[in-house]
């Protein structure tokens, strides 16, 4: 069966990505460093993780399975799931593929140059509504292609 693994850290769509699971009947697991909200609902699972830089990240990599789904805005560990054989897909609904995470990489080593460089501040643009709309249908569309196999 297929589950749904939630980078949790500063994650905006939390009960969105909630939402669609428990529409579709699929066990949804957050994993953070910090304060997630206990849930008594056995299709939920919270996952505390030690403080460190990728310890969420490297958790869900260990205990997720190919064909389990991942939302993150982390494009490192969104290419380590596209190894392992899982789907990625960030809060705004922009989906990784095995096609686009190489430019999504290399895009970000850039930025963070230019950042260390001076070059550039590093605004990221702010969340919208748009974005959260666009999360729902994009990852609601991806839970069906998960379940069709």
């Amino acid at each position: 069966m297929v589950a749904v693994f939630v980078d949790a850290d500063a994650c905006p769509v939390k009960d969105e990505a909630a939402r669609v699971a428990e529409r579709h009947g699929l066990v949804i697991t957050y994993v953070a460093n910090f304060g997630l909200r206990p849930s008594r609902d056995p299709m939920v699972r919270n996952v505390m993780v030690p403080q460190g830089a990728d310890a969420a990240d490297d958790w869900i990599v260990e205990n997720s399975a190919p064909g389990d789904l991942v939302v993150t805005a982390d494009i490192p560990l969104a290419s380590r799931i596209l190894a392992k054989g899982g789907a990625a897909i960030g809060p705004t609904g922009k989906l990784f593929t095995t096609d686009s995470i190489g430019m999504a990489l290399a895009m970000r080593d850039l930025n963070q140059h230019l950042r260390e460089t001076g070059e550039s501040r590093g605004f990221n643009a702010a969340f919208s509504a748009k974005d959260r709309s666009n999360f729902l249908q994009q990852f609601d569309a991806l839970v069906q292609r998960a379940k069709r196999g």
